[in-house]
């Protein structure tokens, strides 16, 4: 009974070529649940879009990406000293956003090759200005930590735009002809390129890439079961009583694939708060809208999704779909683990 993704195969591959053909350098992102499609199976891809490099996203991802992929990985956390089982590969490269880590890691194996972190507006990781600039001047004159291969220097902007004049004051005092950078637009990408061709920008791209064209992908969830209900019928774990009379449908997908798990929202604009609100106050009376689409709406849960189905309510008079077809379910990619990915 599995949740599904599908893709427009040729569609979604003409998006990938399209995407690394318009920005030189690019570097394809390949982590956590791998955009919906699954680490490895983007390391293959990447191999196939024939990038010399794929970011990943923890060192736990090494092992699956290295089977797949013939050309570097660069390992997007920080590299620690308390970490156990780090790969020291000569394919891999580590992201260092301490000064301390440096001796640290070159002690640890030999002649690591390493990207210097800035400490951007996004206060995560990462060295202030003035400590990455004495260190990439040291490097740029051969005086930086002995054992090890500085690679280039990564931005981790913030998301949206109007990231110019920030990444201006780090060009402005860091002595770097490599940077890496992620959350750069197409448009400041090319105003940066235009104003220091001498510098190499290489962006770090994820979910633009593989997740750019969504008119080739959909999220389909085969219906397992289907019980006609009447008002009064009490159903589900939790025995709650059914409001009208109509279909109660089991569908695939739960909690198991991130069905119903959302990350806190951001919330930005009145009409968000708005939503929020909303959902909130549904939410404290028992009642939520699923992701799952029966006969062109959205249709209510009828208690918490399970570990692996779901519960849906479908009112009388709409269309029910048989058991073994199939509905759309409206998810985020990044958070939902699909049971099989079929690629036309």
């Amino acid at each position: 009974m599995p949740l599904s993704l599908y893709v427009d195969g040729p569609r979604w591959r003409d998006h990938l070529t399209a995407t690394v053909a318009a920005q030189p350098g690019l570097v394809p992102v390949a982590k956590g649940n791998g955009y919906g499609f699954t680490v490895g199976r983007l390391a293959r891809r990447a191999e196939w879009l024939r990038v010399p490099v794929i970011a990943v996203g923890t060192y736990r991802e090494v092992a699956e990406v290295e089977r797949r992929f013939s050309g570097d990985i660069l390992v997007l956390e920080p590299w620690r000293p308390f970490f156990t089982d780090v790969p020291y590969g000569e394919r891999v490269i580590h992201t260092v956003g301490r000064a301390d880590d440096i001796q640290a890691l070159a002690a640890r194996t030999v002649r690591p090759r390493v990207v210097l972190e800035a400490l951007t507006s996004m206060r995560r990781h990462g060295l202030p200005q003035t400590e990455l600039a004495d260190l990439s001047w040291l490097a740029v004159n051969g005086r930086a930590a002995p054992g090890v291969r500085l690679e280039g220097q990564a931005l981790h902007l913030p998301l949206g735009t109007g990231h110019i004049a920030e990444v201006e004051r780090w060009l402005a005092t860091v002595p770097a002809r490599r940077w890496f950078v992620s959350h750069l637009g197409a448009d400041e990408l090319t105003e940066l390129r235009g104003r220091h061709p001498d510098i190499e920008f290489r962006p770090r791209v994820g979910t633009a890439l593989w997740l750019g064209d969504r008119s080739a992908l959909s999220a389909r969830a085969t219906v397992v079961d289907a019980h006609a209900v009447r008002r009064g019928d009490r159903v589900g774990y939790r025995q709650r009583a059914v409001t009208r009379e109509g279909s109660l449908l089991v569908v695939a997908g739960g909690t198991g694939h991130g069905i119903a798990l959302e990350a806190p929202t951001a919330a930005a604009s009145t009409r968000q708060r708005a939503v929020a609100l909303a959902r909130g106050g549904l939410d404290a009376v028992g009642r939520a809208l699923s992701p799952y689409v029966v006969d062109g709406k959205q249709r209510w849960f009828v208690e918490p999704p399970h570990m692996q189905v779901s519960m849906v309510f479908v009112p009388a008079g709409a269309a029910v779909p048989d058991i073994g077809d199939e509905v759309d379910v409206h998810v985020r990619f990044t958070t939902t683990h699909f049971d099989q990915v079929v690629i036309s």
